[in-house]
């Protein structure tokens, strides 16, 4: 059984080379896949992976605004 480990918002900016702002700007806007876990919202690569490779992240990138603070 292959299971994928669940990654925090950091890791997703490294993997995908956006600010950390952005990450959680999608995660406010509830377009990139994402779990909440109490404070913290934990992301697996493969769906990430998915969600920019269909273009999502271009159409929630050219909405502005200031993103909510969000704890890691």
């Amino acid at each position: 059984m292959n299971t994928e480990p669940w990654v925090t918002g950091e890791q997703v900016t490294l993997h995908v080379g956006v600010a950390k702002d952005t990450v959680y700007r999608w995660c406010e806007r509830r377009g990139i896949p994402a779990q909440r876990i109490g404070r913290l919202w934990k992301f697996k690569l493969s769906e990430v992976d998915g969600w920019v490779c269909t273009g999502e992240a271009d159409s929630l990138a050219s909405l502005s605004g200031p993103s909510a603070a969000y704890k890691e």
